[in-house]
């Protein structure tokens, strides 16, 4: 199941989950303002959003694939449509010198900021559309449940290191100033890595 390809498909998803968004600029600017604890308690929320639809593709997509294989492939270069659209995003922010804003922090007693951050990811379409695609890009066509719940694991473990780590950097004032001078250097990484990830992916099949 770990193979060089997939752990490249997983550093680019680690990418897509720590690119600017506003999961990552919510819990950036809960975490700057508001303090370690609530920046945690939102990214959290978070995650247990992610893990919802993680979960949920991987139960759907094992129905697709009993009915239709195609639609495993059809999903897969919507994944590789999706990197592209990120990379393009990434390199328009960074070819402006303009200050990208942290998120408005979240407020409030820690059960609604967990719930806050829970709500923004289970409503946001993106979510299902990432968790979907990168589970068509690294299973095989004849990927089982078991095997599909297996990359959840792996994937949602990274999803945790992400937003996890952003509560933890961003509290720090250091951390918020380094960021802001290395903005655009930042942008330019991850507009290069998603390009390069697409391209691979669409120019060759994976055979994991």
């Amino acid at each position: 199941m770990i193979t060089p390809g997939f752990v490249a498909i997983w550093l680019a998803w680690l990418m897509a989950g720590g690119s600017p968004g506003p999961a990552t600029m919510g819990i950036a600017g809960t975490a700057m303002n508001e303090g370690r604890r609530a920046g945690l308690v939102f990214a959290l929320g978070i995650c247990a959003g992610s893990a919802a639809w993680g979960i949920a593709a991987a139960l759907g997509l094992s129905a697709i694939m009993l009915a239709n294989v195609w639609a495993f492939e059809v999903i897969r270069y919507v994944g590789v449509a999706y990197l592209g659209w990120l990379a393009l995003k990434a390199l328009r922010r960074a070819m402006t010198a303009d200050e990208v804003a942290l998120g408005k922090p979240v407020t409030g007693a820690l059960p609604t900021i967990f719930a806050k951050g829970a709500a923004i990811y289970l409503t946001n379409p993106k979510a299902i559309l990432s968790w979907g695609s990168i589970y068509a890009i690294v299973a095989p066509n004849d990927a089982s449940l078991s095997m599909l719940l297996g990359y959840f694991a792996m994937l949602y473990a990274g999803s945790l290191m992400i937003f996890i780590g952003y509560a933890f950097l961003f509290s720090s004032e250091r951390m918020v100033r380094t960021y802001r001078r290395a903005r655009r250097w930042f942008d330019f990484a991850f507009a290069g890595f998603f390009g390069v990830a697409s391209y691979k992916i669409l120019t060759v099949r994976l055979g994991w």
